[in-house]
């Protein structure tokens, strides 16, 4: 059977080398980029952030801190085109246009998917969404390469993905650390066990459970945060990732989750705010 993950982490390497022959597209880029994005970073609470160990002033990073002291769910919602596991998802999207509806709906943070071929994403439409909103914006894509993340950066990104199963131990690092100073935070996600463990061991401030399966991404394990929460640490922050379709989805997750990030079910629905509501709205543990 074939790896799907392996796949892309092979297309996505080769796009690379090709990318880093054109570099001026970066400064392109940089020129349009840095508006300020951290008003919510700002006020009495950033010395309770510093006491709480935080590694980095990314606003990603803060939006879990203060969510998880209103003890309320965040949401990351997603703009996404396609899905490998079930094709077209929406045939007209508007990046900016969905990203400005997920936020007034009361969306804590916006996903956008950058990678080409299986998602159907852009570095165009992480752009429009960073210029369209005032939530902090993770890009989501297969990283294999410090480029995407500077690409990430240039194109108003504040946080990036990265994926324990497609990178080691060492790469992992790196790339959290030069995320770090370009001032970035980063999700690191895992499916498998042994991953997750990685992932966690990483030093990331955000952790993520994905129950779907990239390597076969038709399958999905909606139990799978269940079975790893009591992993993280307790000054980590743990998203559920994949397979939330309703707020009784995201209810019966463990109460250590605190938040969930949310693509298909929003991009298929005629009306995201319902959903993006009602998960806002549940009401979560505070850790210590």
């Amino acid at each position: 059977m074939s790896d799907f993950l392996e796949q892309v982490i092979a297309e996505r390497r080769a796009d690379m080398q090709q990318a880093r022959s054109r570099p001026s597209r970066l400064d392109l880029m940089a020129s349009a980029r840095r508006r300020p994005r951290v008003s919510m970073m700002r006020g009495e609470d950033r010395p309770t952030l510093l006491e709480r160990g935080a590694t980095a002033w990314d606003p990603l990073t803060w939006m879990l801190h203060v969510k998880r002291g209103e003890s309320r769910m965040a949401v990351i919602a997603e703009v996404k085109r396609r899905s490998p596991a079930l094709g077209v998802l929406s045939e007209r999207v508007e990046p900016a246009e969905q990203a400005r509806a997920y936020a007034a709906a009361g969306a804590s943070a916006i996903s956008v998917l950058t990678e080409p071929r299986h998602w159907g994403g852009s570095i165009e439409d992480l752009i429009a969404v960073s210029e369209a909103v005032d939530v902090p914006v993770l890009c989501k894509d297969v990283i294999v390469d410090e480029y995407q993340i500077d690409e990430a950066y240039a194109a108003g990104a504040d946080a990036v993905l990265l994926i324990a199963e497609a990178l080691d131990d060492a790469t992992l690092r790196r790339f959290l650390a030069h995320a770090r100073t370009l001032g970035l935070g980063a999700l690191v996600e895992a499916h498998e066990p042994a991953a997750f463990g990685r992932a966690v061991a990483s030093g990331a401030a955000i952790v993520g459970v994905n129950a779907r399966n990239l390597r076969r991404p038709t399958e999905i394990d909606i139990g799978r945060a269940r079975q790893l929460h009591g992993f993280a640490r307790s000054d980590q922050f743990l998203v559920a990732e994949s397979g939330i379709a309703s707020a009784d989805d995201a209810r019966l997750l463990p109460s250590r989750v605190d938040a969930v990030l949310v693509g298909t079910a929003l991009m298929r629905a005629d009306d995201p705010a319902p959903l993006i509501r009602a998960v806002a709205a549940i009401r979560r543990t505070v850790h210590a």
